[in-house]
Parts: structure tokens; C-alpha cells; sequence
């Protein structure tokens, strides 16, 4: 196992993307921030938001990337080299067009899945092997429409079911952050809604 040593919540900077869909990495990091007692504050060497804390299993970075999201390995790329963070110790949390919204799933690694967010980092660290937390806010339907759906607020009840997948994922933050994401993958895939 290899224990977590940064957390990167994707989304984009500026008030009038706060409550976008594309933000729901934001929003996760936020609630972290506040249940681990981080304190998230600017950080221009690493080109956004960022905060560190100790835990039981070690110290921990969170980060928001301010870059906006095309751009978002720039950030994990200076905090992570600074560091010397290697990538499985990454975890990157990402709104998910193929997930409906209330939904919340761990991988290790794979495709960014036209998520530029994910493909920026990939690029930026030359290796695609960091943890993901995958959390769901559904599909408009149609591939043309993907950009306004995701550039905007969810539906109060699709904000719900988003924050309960936030809180959901953060009750097995302990075991992530050990690096025993078999045993929080369990947990989290197999929660009944």
C-alpha cells in the first residue's frame, strides 16, 4: 500500500463557475479541507489553492488548481515535482459525465475519457497511473451539448444527490489516505442509495 500524499480537486477559478458542475472537484476538496482542518489558501508557486495538513497516515497536500481546467496538470506537475510526489501517491478528484449524479467511483489509473482536466495531468506528469475519484453528475444526452452541461449549476435535486456522493466518498477517506483503496473501494462501490 502506498499511502496518499496529494489530493487534487479539478474544477475552474472564479465566481461565476463556483456552482458548475465541471467544479464538483472544488466542492470535494472544500469538504475535505474542512474535515481534515486544512487550512486552503494561495499558493502561486503551484499555481493554485493549496493547503497541508498531517494525518494518521502522514502528511497530506491539498490542492485546487487556478489554472482553469485545460491546464490543470501544470499545478499538480509544480506541487508534485517540488515534493517529489510520485504519481500513484495522487489522487485526482473529477466531476464525471458517465456516472449519474449521487454516484462516486475509484480507479487507478486508465483513459482521460475526453476529460481535459485528466489529460492535461496525464501530459503533465508524462504517466496516467494516479487514482481518480470519479464523481458522478450525469450526461445531457447529446456529445454538442456536453460543454454548456457542464459549464453549469446542477438541478437542486442533482446538487443533492452530488453532495450526498461527496459525503458518501469522504467516509472512506481514512483508507485512501493509507493507500488501502481496495478496502475503500469496497466500501464506496458497494454503499446502497
Amino acid at each position: 500500500m502506498v499511502a496518499l500524499r496529494l489530493i487534487v480537486g479539478l474544477g475552474n477559478p472564479g465566481r461565476e463557475y463556483e456552482r458548475t458542475r465541471h467544479n464538483a472537484g472544488f466542492w470535494w476538496t472544500e469538504r475535505c479541507a474542512e474535515d481534515l482542518r486544512i487550512v486552503l489558501k494561495p499558493e502561486s508557486r503551484y499555481f493554485g489553492i493549496a493547503g497541508r495538513g498531517n494525518t494518521a497516515s502522514g502528511e497530506v497536500f491539498l490542492l485546487q488548481p487556478q489554472t482553469f481546467m485545460n491546464a490543470s496538470g501544470k499545478a499538480v506537475a509544480a506541487l508534485s515535482r517540488f515534493y517529489k510526489i510520485e504519481p500513484a501517491q495522487i489522487l485526482v478528484v473529477h466531476d464525471e459525465l458517465d456516472l449519474p449524479p449521487g454516484v462516486a467511483r475509484l480507479k487507478m489509473g486508465g483513459g482521460h475519457g475526453g476529460h481535459n482536466g485528466l489529460k492535461d495531468i496525464a501530459a503533465q506528469l508524462g504517466n496516467k497511473d494516479f487514482w481518480r475519484l470519479r464523481l458522478g453528475i450525469g450526461h445531457p444526452g447529446e456529445k454538442s451539448q456536453v460543454v454548456n452541461y457542464v459549464l453549469n449549476p446542477p438541478r437542486n435535486d442533482e446538487f443533492t444527490q452530488i453532495e450526498n456522493a461527496i459525503i458518501d466518498s469522504l467516509r472512506v477517506l481514512p483508507d485512501m489516505l493509507r493507500g488501502d483503496f481496495s478496502v475503500a473501494m469496497l466500501k464506496l462501490h458497494t454503499q446502497t442509495k
